[in-house]
């Protein structure tokens, strides 16, 4: 059963620093939502205030609620230059289907645009077929030959360590 949509009267601004706590508290419900535990979450007020510089985000507000958030960097890629990846897109599951997600999309393709960026690309978690649904209707490619590297803190440490 498709879920009703309901009126919202949704702002989508410009990430500030005032809203990393509000943005953070949606960075562990997304971990939930993508089945893990939110301690997996090892980011701070502290640490986002320590490298703000490094953090571009677009917010959904309602009645100055934050209810989504889109979290971006510009980056490099080798074969296309200049190029924007989208590292979460997360609304809260009250209020998915409503167009919010497509909204911080739009303000995040517009960015790239603007950034005169020649790629904009994103993940996608393998068991989230709403989202990977919703991309495809939008004219997303998917890969099937790339996979994920990551090494976290303690990871990076441990390899300059045994090289």
């Amino acid at each position: 059963m498709e879920k009703e949509k309901i009126n919202l009267n949704i702002k989508i601004r410009k990430g500030k620093e005032k809203d990393f706590s509000a943005i953070l508290s949606l960075f562990h419900e997304a971990a939930v939502y993508d089945g893990a535990n939110p301690d997996v979450v090892k980011n701070s007020v502290t640490q986002m205030k320590r490298e703000k510089k490094y953090i571009h985000f677009f917010v959904a507000v309602q009645n100055k609620k934050i209810i989504g958030v889109a979290v971006y960097s510009v980056i490099y890629y080798t074969w296309a230059g200049k190029s924007l990846f989208l590292d979460d897109l997360y609304v809260k599951s009250e209020y998915r289907s409503n167009g919010i997600g497509s909204k911080l999309l739009n303000k995040v393709f517009e960015t790239a645009a603007k950034e005169k960026c020649n790629r904009l690309s994103w993940q996608v978690e393998e068991k989230n077929k709403g989202a990977q649904k919703f991309y495809k209707r939008i004219g997303a490619r998917f890969g099937d030959k790339w996979f994920n590297c990551d090494f976290d803190k303690a990871g990076i440490k441990s390899f300059l360590k045994n090289k």
